[in-house]
């Protein structure tokens, strides 16, 4: 049997019936097992936390963070419509934070880009303020507000800023000069050359960051929830906490890593849309 044919017969067993089975495997692997056993492992030590804390007389109060009751009694939330409740008001002010936050740091971050001066005036004081806690200007917020919306919303604005402000700058960095001379030798003026080729060209970037900044905000988003609103899943933790119901705590510590994985799968999915790298 020639070489070609036998090359060819491997493909056929390997394409049997039309189907690439080794590529069945491949995303089996990749999309269902792996991240299965991530699952696993983690539920795994979550419950050996649990019995631990269960077998504990100075910690079994504490049982109900284990994942069988946290399971059953998160059941019960989406059941009775608590956990959506909770969760519309929470993505409501991270929403406008991340809004705010885009629109006040893509601007700066192209100004940062494209203008030496503008970067070399702004690293020292942007380095700094970057580095202060979101949570750090509580006490500023609810003076500043006239609402404990308004303060969440401007918290989480000063936390997501940061990533997109600087993640855009450095997108326009990477842009080619030879772009810009193009640009100006076909008469483009300022306006068309921001919107034919800078945002295009740092889309990627802008989501980049907007990813970074979702995670960043999303772990704000709890305690800046402890002020004074009555709503969100910041506040179902500290009244879980204060009525010492444990098994809802960790019901909404689930809901809260479920949501905000979904966030970052939102964020990844537009980074690959807007890249002009097809994937192999």
């Amino acid at each position: 049997m020639s070489s070609t044919s036998s090359v060819t017969a491997i493909d056929g067993s390997a394409r049997e019936g039309g189907i690439n089975w080794s590529a069945v495997y491949k995303f089996s692997l990749t999309a269902i097992a792996y991240p299965l056993m991530g699952i696993a492992v983690m539920v795994a030590l979550w419950w050996l936390g649990g019995w631990m804390i269960a077998n504990n007389p100075d910690t079994s109060s504490f049982a109900d963070f284990a994942p069988a009751p946290a399971f059953a009694r998160l059941l019960d939330l989406v059941a009775n419509g608590y956990v959506l409740e909770a969760t519309i008001p929470s993505l409501e002010r991270i929403g406008l934070g991340l809004l705010w936050a885009a629109l006040l740091g893509v601007p700066v971050g192209v100004a940062i880009g494209l203008y030496a001066v503008v970067r070399e005036v702004s690293h020292v004081p942007f380095q700094f303020l970057r580095m202060i806690s979101p949570l750090a200007w509580m006490p500023i917020a609810v003076l500043a507000f006239e609402t404990w919306d308004g303060a969440i919303v401007f918290l989480i604005a000063v936390a997501a800023i940061w990533p997109i402000l600087f993640s855009t700058a450095q997108g326009v960095r990477r842009i080619d000069p030879l772009w810009f001379k193009v640009a100006k030798n076909l008469g483009a003026d300022g306006s068309q050359m921001l919107r034919r080729i800078i945002l295009p060209a740092i889309g990627q970037d802008i989501f980049a960051g907007v990813r970074l900044a979702v995670g960043v905000a999303w772990i704000v988003l709890v305690p800046a929830e402890y002020l004074g609103v009555t709503s969100g899943l910041g506040y179902a933790i500290n009244d879980a906490r204060d009525t010492l119901e444990y098994d809802t705590l960790a019901a909404m510590v689930v809901v809260i890593g479920i949501i905000g994985f979904f966030l970052d799968g939102i964020c990844v999915s537009m980074i690959k849309r807007l890249s002009w790298h097809a994937e192999g």
